[in-house]
Protein backbone atom coordinates (compact mmCIF):
# COMPACT_ATOMS: atom_id res chain seq x y z
CA UNK A 1 0.00 0.00 0.00
CA UNK A 2 2.79 2.37 0.95
CA UNK A 3 4.67 1.59 -2.28
CA UNK A 4 1.52 2.28 -4.36
CA UNK A 5 1.07 5.61 -2.56
CA UNK A 6 4.66 6.56 -3.34
CA UNK A 7 4.20 5.57 -7.00
CA UNK A 8 0.99 7.60 -7.22
CA UNK A 9 2.74 10.66 -5.76
CA UNK A 10 5.60 10.27 -8.25
CA UNK A 11 3.12 10.14 -11.15
CA UNK A 12 1.25 13.24 -9.90
CA UNK A 13 4.48 15.21 -9.44
CA UNK A 14 5.69 14.16 -12.87
CA UNK A 15 2.45 15.36 -14.49
CA UNK A 16 2.56 18.67 -12.62
CA UNK A 17 6.19 19.26 -13.60
CA UNK A 18 5.30 18.49 -17.22
CA UNK A 19 2.51 21.08 -17.31
CA UNK A 20 4.59 23.69 -15.52
CA UNK A 21 7.53 23.20 -17.84
CA UNK A 22 5.23 23.19 -20.89
CA UNK A 23 3.60 26.47 -19.90
CA UNK A 24 7.01 28.00 -19.25
CA UNK A 25 8.25 26.92 -22.67
CA UNK A 26 5.11 28.34 -24.29
CA UNK A 27 5.55 31.68 -22.53
CA UNK A 28 9.23 31.83 -23.41
CA UNK A 29 8.49 30.82 -26.98
CA UNK A 30 6.05 33.60 -27.70
CA UNK A 31 6.37 36.32 -25.06
CA UNK A 32 8.94 38.47 -23.42
CA UNK A 33 9.32 38.00 -19.68
CA UNK A 34 8.69 41.51 -18.36
CA UNK A 35 10.07 42.55 -15.01
CA UNK A 36 9.40 46.10 -13.79
CA UNK A 37 12.40 47.37 -11.87
CA UNK A 38 12.57 50.95 -10.57
CA UNK A 39 9.83 52.02 -12.99
CA UNK A 40 11.73 50.44 -15.86
CA UNK A 41 11.70 47.02 -17.38
CA UNK A 42 13.76 44.95 -19.77
CA UNK A 43 13.13 41.83 -21.80
CA UNK A 44 14.94 38.74 -20.56
CA UNK A 45 16.25 36.48 -23.31
CA UNK A 46 17.93 33.11 -22.92
CA UNK A 47 20.66 33.51 -25.50
CA UNK A 48 22.15 30.08 -25.09
CA UNK A 49 25.61 31.44 -25.76
CA UNK A 50 27.19 34.18 -27.88
CA UNK A 51 24.98 34.65 -30.96
CA UNK A 52 25.16 36.77 -34.08
CA UNK A 53 21.82 38.50 -33.67
CA UNK A 54 21.37 38.89 -37.41
CA UNK A 55 23.56 36.74 -39.67
CA UNK A 56 21.80 38.19 -42.72
CA UNK A 57 23.32 41.67 -42.37
CA UNK A 58 25.68 43.97 -40.51
CA UNK A 59 23.51 45.66 -37.87
CA UNK A 60 23.29 49.44 -37.72
CA UNK A 61 21.14 51.16 -35.08
CA UNK A 62 19.43 54.45 -35.96
CA UNK A 63 17.94 56.98 -33.54
CA UNK A 64 15.48 59.26 -35.34
CA UNK A 65 14.11 62.42 -33.73
CA UNK A 66 10.77 63.05 -35.41
CA UNK A 67 9.48 66.11 -33.58
CA UNK A 68 10.49 68.64 -30.92
CA UNK A 69 8.14 71.03 -29.12
CA UNK A 70 8.73 73.59 -26.39
CA UNK A 71 6.22 73.24 -23.55
CA UNK A 72 7.76 76.15 -21.59
CA UNK A 73 9.14 79.51 -22.66
CA UNK A 74 12.68 78.44 -23.54
CA UNK A 75 14.10 81.86 -24.38
CA UNK A 76 12.73 85.10 -22.96
CA UNK A 77 13.67 87.21 -25.99
CA UNK A 78 12.87 84.87 -28.87
CA UNK A 79 11.84 81.35 -29.71
CA UNK A 80 14.17 78.45 -28.96
CA UNK A 81 17.40 77.66 -30.80
CA UNK A 82 17.30 73.87 -30.38
CA UNK A 83 19.99 71.35 -31.12
CA UNK A 84 20.44 67.68 -30.22
CA UNK A 85 23.15 65.46 -28.83
CA UNK A 86 22.66 61.71 -29.25
CA UNK A 87 25.15 59.21 -27.84
CA UNK A 88 25.14 55.61 -29.14
CA UNK A 89 27.50 53.31 -27.22
CA UNK A 90 29.38 56.43 -26.13
CA UNK A 91 29.88 57.92 -29.61
CA UNK A 92 28.41 61.44 -29.91
CA UNK A 93 26.26 62.73 -32.76
CA UNK A 94 25.32 66.42 -32.71
CA UNK A 95 22.79 68.16 -34.93
CA UNK A 96 22.88 71.64 -36.40
CA UNK A 97 21.10 74.43 -34.53
CA UNK A 98 17.50 75.06 -35.58
CA UNK A 99 17.18 78.79 -35.07
CA UNK A 100 14.16 80.59 -33.63
CA UNK A 101 11.71 77.67 -33.61
CA UNK A 102 9.71 76.52 -30.58
CA UNK A 103 8.04 73.87 -32.75
CA UNK A 104 9.83 71.48 -35.09
CA UNK A 105 6.94 69.22 -36.21
CA UNK A 106 8.53 67.44 -39.20
CA UNK A 107 12.13 67.16 -38.09
CA UNK A 108 13.22 63.65 -39.09
CA UNK A 109 16.84 64.09 -37.90
CA UNK A 110 18.74 60.86 -37.30
CA UNK A 111 22.00 59.37 -36.04
CA UNK A 112 23.21 55.94 -37.19
CA UNK A 113 25.84 53.73 -35.55
CA UNK A 114 27.33 50.38 -36.61
CA UNK A 115 27.04 48.14 -33.54
CA UNK A 116 28.63 44.85 -32.52
CA UNK A 117 26.28 42.16 -33.89
CA UNK A 118 27.21 39.82 -31.03
CA UNK A 119 26.29 42.19 -28.16
CA UNK A 120 22.56 42.51 -27.48
CA UNK A 121 22.38 45.80 -25.57
CA UNK A 122 23.08 49.18 -27.16
CA UNK A 123 23.40 52.17 -24.81
CA UNK A 124 21.67 55.35 -25.97
CA UNK A 125 21.53 58.84 -24.47
CA UNK A 126 19.43 61.72 -25.83
CA UNK A 127 20.02 65.37 -24.87
CA UNK A 128 18.16 68.47 -26.05
CA UNK A 129 19.90 71.84 -25.83
CA UNK A 130 19.05 75.49 -26.37
CA UNK A 131 21.86 77.41 -28.03
CA UNK A 132 22.75 80.77 -26.49
CA UNK A 133 25.34 83.37 -27.43
CA UNK A 134 26.75 83.26 -23.87
CA UNK A 135 26.24 79.65 -22.79
CA UNK A 136 24.06 76.78 -23.96
CA UNK A 137 21.40 75.41 -21.61
CA UNK A 138 19.96 71.88 -21.41
CA UNK A 139 16.23 71.45 -21.96
CA UNK A 140 14.23 69.05 -19.80
CA UNK A 141 12.94 65.96 -21.64
CA UNK A 142 13.23 63.56 -18.70
CA UNK A 143 10.73 62.36 -16.12
CA UNK A 144 13.46 62.79 -13.52
CA UNK A 145 13.62 65.87 -11.29
CA UNK A 146 15.23 68.69 -13.25
CA UNK A 147 16.48 70.26 -10.00
CA UNK A 148 19.27 67.69 -9.92
CA UNK A 149 20.24 68.52 -13.51
CA UNK A 150 18.99 65.17 -14.73
CA UNK A 151 17.33 66.43 -17.92
CA UNK A 152 18.62 63.88 -20.44
CA UNK A 153 17.19 60.47 -21.31
CA UNK A 154 19.14 57.20 -20.98
CA UNK A 155 17.95 54.07 -22.78
CA UNK A 156 19.00 50.50 -23.44
CA UNK A 157 18.10 49.07 -26.84
CA UNK A 158 17.95 45.35 -27.63
CA UNK A 159 19.04 44.31 -31.12
CA UNK A 160 17.54 40.88 -30.38
CA UNK A 161 13.98 42.15 -29.94
CA UNK A 162 13.97 45.71 -31.26
CA UNK A 163 12.58 47.13 -27.98
CA UNK A 164 14.09 49.68 -25.64
CA UNK A 165 13.67 50.49 -21.95
CA UNK A 166 15.11 52.79 -19.30
CA UNK A 167 13.72 56.35 -19.20
CA UNK A 168 11.18 55.33 -21.87
CA UNK A 169 9.54 51.94 -22.24
CA UNK A 170 6.48 50.05 -23.50
CA UNK A 171 5.55 48.02 -20.43
CA UNK A 172 1.95 48.55 -19.27
CA UNK A 173 1.00 48.56 -15.62
CA UNK A 174 -1.66 50.77 -13.96
CA UNK A 175 0.92 52.09 -11.49
CA UNK A 176 4.28 51.72 -13.21
CA UNK A 177 3.45 52.40 -16.87
CA UNK A 178 5.17 55.21 -18.78
CA UNK A 179 2.50 57.98 -18.94
CA UNK A 180 4.15 59.84 -21.80
CA UNK A 181 4.00 56.80 -24.06
CA UNK A 182 6.50 54.79 -26.07
CA UNK A 183 8.81 56.88 -28.22
CA UNK A 184 7.68 60.13 -26.58
CA UNK A 185 9.54 62.18 -23.96
CA UNK A 186 7.92 64.82 -21.77
CA UNK A 187 9.86 67.11 -19.44
CA UNK A 188 6.66 67.78 -17.49
CA UNK A 189 6.68 64.21 -16.16
CA UNK A 190 8.66 65.42 -13.14
CA UNK A 191 5.50 67.32 -12.06
CA UNK A 192 6.90 70.65 -13.25
CA UNK A 193 3.90 71.43 -15.45
CA UNK A 194 3.52 75.02 -14.25
CA UNK A 195 7.19 75.67 -13.51
CA UNK A 196 9.35 77.19 -16.20
CA UNK A 197 12.30 74.81 -16.29
CA UNK A 198 12.55 74.48 -20.08
CA UNK A 199 10.25 71.46 -20.37
CA UNK A 200 10.03 70.05 -23.88
CA UNK A 201 8.32 67.24 -25.75
CA UNK A 202 10.25 64.94 -28.09
CA UNK A 203 8.98 62.18 -30.37
CA UNK A 204 11.60 59.66 -31.45
CA UNK A 205 12.11 56.18 -32.89
CA UNK A 206 14.89 53.59 -32.66
CA UNK A 207 15.33 51.14 -35.51
CA UNK A 208 17.95 48.76 -36.83
CA UNK A 209 18.97 47.19 -40.09
CA UNK A 210 16.34 44.60 -41.03
CA UNK A 211 16.57 42.64 -44.27
CA UNK A 212 12.84 42.10 -44.80
CA UNK A 213 11.87 45.62 -43.75
CA UNK A 214 9.09 44.74 -41.29
CA UNK A 215 10.93 46.25 -38.28
CA UNK A 216 10.85 42.91 -36.46
CA UNK A 217 14.51 41.88 -35.92
CA UNK A 218 15.93 38.60 -37.15
CA UNK A 219 16.52 37.11 -33.71
CA UNK A 220 12.97 37.50 -32.38
CA UNK A 221 11.48 36.28 -35.67
CA UNK A 222 13.71 33.21 -35.68
CA UNK A 223 13.47 32.27 -31.98
CA UNK A 224 10.15 33.68 -30.73
CA UNK A 225 7.65 34.09 -33.55
CA UNK A 226 9.03 31.41 -35.88
CA UNK A 227 8.42 33.61 -38.89
CA UNK A 228 10.76 33.93 -41.85
CA UNK A 229 13.22 36.81 -41.21
CA UNK A 230 13.68 37.19 -44.97
CA UNK A 231 9.96 37.72 -45.68
CA UNK A 232 8.19 40.99 -44.87
CA UNK A 233 5.44 40.16 -42.34
CA UNK A 234 3.89 43.62 -42.38
CA UNK A 235 0.09 43.35 -42.33
CA UNK A 236 -0.05 39.66 -41.43
CA UNK A 237 -2.55 38.83 -38.68
CA UNK A 238 -1.45 35.35 -37.63
CA UNK A 239 -3.76 35.14 -34.61
CA UNK A 240 -6.83 36.58 -36.42
CA UNK A 241 -7.53 39.27 -33.80
CA UNK A 242 -7.77 42.12 -36.34
CA UNK A 243 -4.35 43.59 -35.55
CA UNK A 244 -1.21 42.67 -37.55
CA UNK A 245 2.02 41.32 -36.17
CA UNK A 246 4.12 44.49 -36.43
CA UNK A 247 1.77 46.50 -34.15
CA UNK A 248 1.43 43.68 -31.60
CA UNK A 249 5.19 43.18 -31.58
CA UNK A 250 5.84 46.87 -30.97
CA UNK A 251 3.43 47.13 -28.05
CA UNK A 252 4.31 43.88 -26.28
CA UNK A 253 1.29 41.83 -27.34
CA UNK A 254 1.66 38.24 -28.44
CA UNK A 255 1.21 38.13 -32.26
CA UNK A 256 0.66 34.37 -32.16
CA UNK A 257 -2.08 34.40 -29.51
CA UNK A 258 -5.60 35.85 -30.01
CA UNK A 259 -6.54 38.83 -27.86
CA UNK A 260 -9.88 40.63 -27.69
CA UNK A 261 -8.48 43.91 -29.00
CA UNK A 262 -11.95 45.28 -29.77
CA UNK A 263 -12.57 45.45 -26.02
CA UNK A 264 -9.15 46.48 -24.71
CA UNK A 265 -8.60 50.16 -23.84
CA UNK A 266 -5.83 50.18 -21.26
CA UNK A 267 -5.25 53.94 -21.32
CA UNK A 268 -9.01 54.73 -21.01
CA UNK A 269 -8.96 57.27 -23.84
CA UNK A 270 -12.01 55.82 -25.59
CA UNK A 271 -9.99 54.11 -28.32
CA UNK A 272 -9.91 50.32 -28.23
CA UNK A 273 -6.80 48.60 -29.53
CA UNK A 274 -8.20 48.13 -33.03
CA UNK A 275 -8.88 51.86 -33.19
CA UNK A 276 -5.44 52.53 -31.74
CA UNK A 277 -3.98 50.45 -34.56
CA UNK A 278 -6.07 52.29 -37.18
CA UNK A 279 -4.86 55.65 -35.87
CA UNK A 280 -1.26 54.55 -35.26
CA UNK A 281 -0.33 56.01 -38.65
CA UNK A 282 -1.03 59.40 -37.02
CA UNK A 283 0.87 58.73 -33.80
CA UNK A 284 -1.56 57.11 -31.36
CA UNK A 285 -0.31 54.90 -28.53
CA UNK A 286 -2.40 52.22 -26.73
CA UNK A 287 -0.77 52.97 -23.37
CA UNK A 288 -0.95 56.79 -23.54
CA UNK A 289 -4.04 58.96 -23.92
CA UNK A 290 -4.85 60.36 -27.36
CA UNK A 291 -7.48 62.94 -28.36
CA UNK A 292 -8.47 63.13 -32.05
CA UNK A 293 -10.43 66.06 -33.49
CA UNK A 294 -11.54 66.57 -37.08
CA UNK A 295 -11.74 70.27 -37.96
CA UNK A 296 -13.86 71.31 -40.97
CA UNK A 297 -14.15 74.92 -42.09
CA UNK A 298 -16.18 77.03 -44.49
CA UNK A 299 -14.88 78.26 -47.81
CA UNK A 300 -14.86 81.84 -49.01
CA UNK A 301 -18.06 83.83 -49.35
CA UNK A 302 -19.01 86.23 -52.15
CA UNK A 303 -17.55 89.12 -50.19
CA UNK A 304 -14.39 87.31 -49.13
CA UNK A 305 -15.67 86.07 -45.77
CA UNK A 306 -13.23 83.17 -45.46
CA UNK A 307 -11.85 82.96 -41.93
CA UNK A 308 -9.63 79.99 -41.16
CA UNK A 309 -8.79 78.60 -37.73
CA UNK A 310 -5.34 79.97 -36.73
CA UNK A 311 -2.35 77.65 -36.89
CA UNK A 312 -1.09 79.13 -33.62
CA UNK A 313 -4.29 78.05 -31.84
CA UNK A 314 -3.62 74.44 -32.82
CA UNK A 315 -0.15 74.66 -31.26
CA UNK A 316 -1.44 76.23 -28.05
CA UNK A 317 -4.13 73.58 -27.61
CA UNK A 318 -1.69 70.78 -28.22
CA UNK A 319 0.72 72.25 -25.66
CA UNK A 320 -2.00 72.32 -23.01
CA UNK A 321 -2.94 68.70 -23.51
CA UNK A 322 0.65 67.51 -24.00
CA UNK A 323 1.76 68.77 -20.60
CA UNK A 324 -0.74 66.33 -19.10
CA UNK A 325 0.24 63.48 -21.43
CA UNK A 326 -2.83 63.68 -23.64
CA UNK A 327 -1.57 63.91 -27.20
CA UNK A 328 -3.86 66.17 -29.23
CA UNK A 329 -4.24 65.24 -32.89
CA UNK A 330 -6.09 67.72 -35.12
CA UNK A 331 -7.18 66.55 -38.55
CA UNK A 332 -7.32 69.77 -40.53
CA UNK A 333 -6.71 67.85 -43.74
CA UNK A 334 -3.65 65.83 -42.73
CA UNK A 335 -5.57 62.64 -41.74
CA UNK A 336 -8.09 62.50 -44.57
CA UNK A 337 -10.63 64.90 -43.04
CA UNK A 338 -10.40 68.66 -42.59
CA UNK A 339 -12.77 69.50 -45.41
CA UNK A 340 -13.88 72.86 -46.78
CA UNK A 341 -17.64 73.38 -46.54
CA UNK A 342 -19.49 75.70 -48.99
CA UNK A 343 -19.98 79.15 -47.50
CA UNK A 344 -23.21 79.96 -45.68
CA UNK A 345 -23.65 83.34 -44.01
CA UNK A 346 -26.05 81.91 -41.39
CA UNK A 347 -26.03 78.30 -40.19
CA UNK A 348 -28.75 77.00 -37.88
CA UNK A 349 -28.64 73.81 -35.80
CA UNK A 350 -30.42 71.68 -38.37
CA UNK A 351 -27.78 72.72 -40.91
CA UNK A 352 -25.03 71.89 -38.41
CA UNK A 353 -26.57 68.44 -38.09
CA UNK A 354 -26.51 68.05 -41.86
CA UNK A 355 -22.88 69.18 -41.99
CA UNK A 356 -22.01 66.56 -39.39
CA UNK A 357 -23.75 63.85 -41.41
CA UNK A 358 -22.38 64.84 -44.82
CA UNK A 359 -18.85 66.02 -44.03
CA UNK A 360 -17.94 63.97 -40.98
CA UNK A 361 -19.91 60.74 -41.41
CA UNK A 362 -20.00 61.04 -45.22
CA UNK A 363 -23.51 59.66 -45.26
CA UNK A 364 -22.50 56.52 -43.38
CA UNK A 365 -23.96 56.00 -39.91
CA UNK A 366 -21.31 53.34 -39.27
CA UNK A 367 -18.35 55.50 -40.29
CA UNK A 368 -15.44 54.29 -38.15
CA UNK A 369 -14.37 57.85 -37.34
CA UNK A 370 -17.46 58.37 -35.16
CA UNK A 371 -16.41 57.42 -31.65
CA UNK A 372 -12.74 57.92 -32.57
CA UNK A 373 -12.68 61.59 -33.62
CA UNK A 374 -14.46 64.49 -32.00
CA UNK A 375 -15.96 66.77 -34.65
CA UNK A 376 -15.36 70.53 -34.77
CA UNK A 377 -16.72 72.85 -37.44
CA UNK A 378 -15.97 76.53 -38.00
CA UNK A 379 -19.04 78.09 -39.68
CA UNK A 380 -19.17 81.79 -40.44
CA UNK A 381 -22.18 82.48 -38.20
CA UNK A 382 -24.09 79.83 -36.23
CA UNK A 383 -25.81 82.36 -33.98
CA UNK A 384 -23.46 82.30 -30.99
CA UNK A 385 -19.72 82.29 -30.31
CA UNK A 386 -19.48 78.54 -29.83
CA UNK A 387 -21.36 75.59 -28.41
CA UNK A 388 -21.62 71.82 -28.32
CA UNK A 389 -24.35 70.50 -30.58
CA UNK A 390 -26.19 67.23 -31.00
CA UNK A 391 -27.75 66.11 -34.25
CA UNK A 392 -30.57 63.99 -35.55
CA UNK A 393 -28.38 61.07 -36.49
CA UNK A 394 -27.18 60.21 -33.02
CA UNK A 395 -27.26 61.72 -29.56
CA UNK A 396 -23.56 61.76 -28.79
CA UNK A 397 -21.96 64.91 -27.38
CA UNK A 398 -19.09 64.68 -29.85
CA UNK A 399 -19.64 67.80 -31.97
CA UNK A 400 -18.77 71.48 -31.45
CA UNK A 401 -18.92 74.68 -33.47
CA UNK A 402 -16.88 77.89 -33.26
CA UNK A 403 -18.45 80.79 -35.19
CA UNK A 404 -15.75 82.74 -37.00
CA UNK A 405 -17.71 86.00 -37.25
CA UNK A 406 -17.93 86.54 -33.50
CA UNK A 407 -14.38 85.48 -32.75
CA UNK A 408 -12.99 87.88 -35.32
CA UNK A 409 -14.92 90.67 -33.58
CA UNK A 410 -13.61 89.57 -30.19
CA UNK A 411 -10.03 89.95 -31.38
CA UNK A 412 -10.50 93.71 -31.15
CA UNK A 413 -12.43 93.73 -27.86
CA UNK A 414 -9.55 92.78 -25.59
CA UNK A 415 -9.54 95.53 -22.95
CA UNK A 416 -5.74 95.67 -22.87
CA UNK A 417 -5.58 96.47 -26.58
CA UNK A 418 -7.56 99.66 -25.97
CA UNK A 419 -4.61 101.02 -24.01
CA UNK A 420 -1.73 99.20 -25.71
CA UNK A 421 -2.49 99.62 -29.38
CA UNK A 422 1.18 99.72 -30.26
CA UNK A 423 1.72 96.20 -28.98
CA UNK A 424 -1.42 94.78 -30.56
CA UNK A 425 -0.60 91.48 -32.26
CA UNK A 426 -3.67 90.40 -34.19
CA UNK A 427 -2.50 86.89 -35.09
CA UNK A 428 -1.35 86.17 -31.54
CA UNK A 429 -4.72 87.34 -30.21
CA UNK A 430 -6.57 85.23 -32.78
CA UNK A 431 -4.59 82.15 -31.71
CA UNK A 432 -5.37 82.74 -28.03
CA UNK A 433 -9.08 83.40 -28.60
CA UNK A 434 -9.75 80.55 -31.00
CA UNK A 435 -7.61 78.13 -28.99
CA UNK A 436 -9.34 78.91 -25.70
CA UNK A 437 -12.80 78.79 -27.32
CA UNK A 438 -12.30 75.42 -29.01
CA UNK A 439 -10.65 73.93 -25.92
CA UNK A 440 -13.65 75.15 -23.91
CA UNK A 441 -16.15 73.41 -26.20
CA UNK A 442 -14.08 70.22 -26.34
CA UNK A 443 -14.06 70.33 -22.54
CA UNK A 444 -17.83 69.82 -22.65
CA UNK A 445 -17.35 66.70 -24.81
CA UNK A 446 -15.01 65.49 -22.04
CA UNK A 447 -17.71 65.83 -19.40
CA UNK A 448 -17.16 69.27 -17.82
CA UNK A 449 -20.41 71.24 -17.31
CA UNK A 450 -21.87 73.81 -14.94
CA UNK A 451 -23.87 70.98 -13.33
CA UNK A 452 -20.71 69.28 -12.04
CA UNK A 453 -18.30 72.26 -11.97
CA UNK A 454 -19.91 75.39 -10.54
CA UNK A 455 -17.38 77.83 -12.01
CA UNK A 456 -17.91 76.48 -15.52
CA UNK A 457 -20.29 78.40 -17.83
CA UNK A 458 -21.52 80.68 -15.05
CA UNK A 459 -23.40 83.42 -16.92
CA UNK A 460 -23.19 85.63 -13.84
CA UNK A 461 -19.40 85.32 -13.67
CA UNK A 462 -18.30 86.47 -17.12
CA UNK A 463 -17.51 90.16 -16.52
CA UNK A 464 -15.69 92.13 -13.79
CA UNK A 465 -18.87 93.98 -12.76
CA UNK A 466 -20.48 90.66 -11.78
CA UNK A 467 -19.95 89.26 -8.29
CA UNK A 468 -19.26 85.69 -9.43
CA UNK A 469 -16.52 86.90 -11.73
CA UNK A 470 -14.43 87.50 -8.58
CA UNK A 471 -15.75 84.41 -6.82
CA UNK A 472 -14.37 82.14 -9.54
CA UNK A 473 -11.00 83.90 -10.00
CA UNK A 474 -9.12 80.92 -8.50
CA UNK A 475 -10.66 78.74 -11.23
CA UNK A 476 -8.17 79.66 -13.97
CA UNK A 477 -9.63 77.57 -16.75
CA UNK A 478 -10.92 78.14 -20.26
CA UNK A 479 -14.14 76.55 -18.95
CA UNK A 480 -14.61 79.70 -16.83
CA UNK A 481 -16.33 82.52 -18.77
CA UNK A 482 -14.16 84.96 -16.86
CA UNK A 483 -11.00 83.50 -18.44
CA UNK A 484 -11.97 82.04 -21.79
CA UNK A 485 -11.52 85.27 -23.76
CA UNK A 486 -8.48 86.33 -21.82
CA UNK A 487 -6.55 83.74 -23.77
CA UNK A 488 -6.25 80.96 -21.17
CA UNK A 489 -5.77 77.91 -23.41
CA UNK A 490 -5.77 75.46 -20.52
CA UNK A 491 -7.94 73.68 -17.98
CA UNK A 492 -7.38 74.17 -14.26
CA UNK A 493 -5.63 71.68 -11.98
CA UNK A 494 -7.49 72.67 -8.78
CA UNK A 495 -4.32 73.85 -7.03
CA UNK A 496 -5.50 77.39 -6.19
CA UNK A 497 -7.62 76.57 -3.17
CA UNK A 498 -11.25 77.37 -2.56
CA UNK A 499 -13.44 77.91 -5.65
CA UNK A 500 -10.93 76.19 -7.91
CA UNK A 501 -11.76 72.93 -9.69
CA UNK A 502 -9.51 70.17 -10.97
CA UNK A 503 -10.57 69.85 -14.61
CA UNK A 504 -7.55 67.76 -15.55
CA UNK A 505 -8.36 65.16 -12.93
CA UNK A 506 -12.04 64.99 -13.88
CA UNK A 507 -12.07 64.98 -17.67
CA UNK A 508 -13.32 61.74 -19.20
CA UNK A 509 -11.98 60.95 -22.65
CA UNK A 510 -14.73 58.36 -23.18
CA UNK A 511 -17.56 60.83 -22.47
CA UNK A 512 -18.08 61.78 -26.14
CA UNK A 513 -19.03 58.17 -26.92
CA UNK A 514 -22.02 58.09 -24.56
CA UNK A 515 -25.54 58.58 -25.82
CA UNK A 516 -27.71 61.30 -24.28
CA UNK A 517 -31.32 62.22 -24.91
CA UNK A 518 -32.16 65.82 -24.21
CA UNK A 519 -35.74 66.96 -23.76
Amino acid sequence: MFRKSIQKMIVICTVLLFFLSSSTVFAADYQRASQPQNNNYRPIFDMGGRDDYDPLCDIEVTVTIKEIRALDKIDLLSEADFYLKVFINGDEFQSDVWKNADYLPDLDWSATYNVDDFVEIVDIRIELWDWNILFDRPCDISKNDASVNDTAVVLEYSIAGGWWWGDDYVFYDPIMSDPSGYGRLNGCDDNSIYENDRDCEVFFEITQTDVDGDNIPYWVEEHYYHTDPQVDDTGNDYDCDDIPIEWEHRYDYNPKSWEDHHNIDRDSDGLDNVEEYMTSQWGSDPFRKDLFVELDQMGQGLEGEEILFPQGAKFLMRDGYSRHNIVFHMDDGCFGGGEIIPFDNATDRDELSDIYYNYFLHGNYSNWRRGVFHYAVVPYDAGWNGFVFQNGHNQYLDSVQISAKYHEELVYRNIFDLFLRKTFDREKNRALLYGAALMHEIGHTLGIFHSNTAGCDDQSGAFPWQLNYWKWRPYRSCMNYGFIYQGVVDYSDGSRGRNDFNDWNNIDLTFFQREFWWH
